[in-house]
C-alpha cells in the first residue's frame, strides 16, 4: 500500500496496466473496513486500486466534525481532478471507476463526461443508492446517462434498492446487475442466511474481476 498523500491510498495489484479509482460512500471514508477489505481482495488477483477522500471527508479528518457530503457538482469536480492526477501519475492502459453507495452514483455521473483525461472502460457500483431515505421514486438518470459499461452489485435486502424493487425499474441495457446473497447496503447477510460477509465480499469481488476482464 502506498500513501500518495493524506487523501489518497494506492493498493498495488498484479495487473499494473489497469487502475480502479475507488470512491467512498457518504458516511465512511477511504479507510473504512469495507473500502480496505474490498481493495485488498480486488488487488490480490487483479488491478491496482486508488482510494481517495472527497473534500468534505478531508475536512472531517482535519477537525473531527461530522458534516454532510458536498453537493454533486463539488463531488464530481473532486472526482475528475483525482482522475486526471491519477492518469498523469500512473499512465494506466485501462481505467475503471468504482464507488460505494454515493461514490458509485458519482462514478456513473462522472462517466457521462466526455472531456475526462481518460475515458473509463467501465463503472462498478457497490450498493447503488437507488432510493434516498423516505423517497419512493428511484434515481435512475445517472445510470441512463453513463457512457461506460456498468456493473451494479446490490445486496438482495439493500434498503436503498431491494431485489424485488429493481425488478420493476427500467435500467439501461449496458447495466449489468448482480445480487449479493441476503446482503444489506454493505453486503452484510443475516446469520440465518447460510452465508457471511466474507463470502459475500468474495462473490462481489469475483463479479468485479469478471467485469474488468471482459
Amino acid at each position: 500500500m502506498m500513501n500518495l498523500n493524506t487523501n489518497w491510498l494506492l493498493d498495488k495489484g498484479k495487473d499494473s496496466d489497469t487502475l480502479v479509482l475507488f470512491a467512498h460512500g457518504a458516511g465512511a471514508d477511504m479507510h473504512s473496513d469495507f473500502m480496505a477489505d474490498y481493495a485488498a481482495l480486488l488487488t490480490a488477483s487483479g488491478p491496482s486500486v486508488l482510494r481517495f477522500n472527497f473534500p468534505y471527508m478531508v475536512k472531517r479528518g482535519e477537525d473531527g466534525k461530522r458534516r454532510p457530503p458536498d453537493r454533486a457538482p463539488a463531488l464530481l469536480q473532486s472526482f475528475e481532478q483525482t482522475l486526471a492526477a491519477a492518469v498523469a501519475e500512473f499512465a494506466p492502459k485501462r481505467l475503471f471507476l468504482m464507488g460505494k453507495s454515493m461514490g458509485g452514483r458519482m462514478a456513473a455521473m462522472l462517466a457521462a463526461n466526455d472531456k475526462l483525461a481518460m475515458t473509463p472502460s467501465g463503472v462498478i457500483c457497490l450498493g447503488y443508492p437507488f432510493l434516498p431515505p423516505k423517497k419512493t421514486d428511484p434515481r435512475l438518470e445517472a445510470l441512463w446517462e453513463c457512457a461506460s459499461p456498468l456493473l451494479i452489485l446490490q445486496g438482495e435486502r439493500d434498503s436503498f434498492g431491494k431485489r424485488e424493487q429493481l425488478a420493476s425499474w427500467a435500467l439501461p441495457e449496458q447495466a449489468k446487475v448482480r445480487f449479493i446473497t441476503d446482503g444489506d447496503h454493505s453486503f452484510v447477510p443475516r446469520k440465518s442466511s447460510g452465508t457471511d460477509l466474507k463470502a459475500n465480499l468474495q462473490d462481489a469481488v469475483k463479479e468485479s474481476l469478471i467485469f474488468i476482464g471482459s
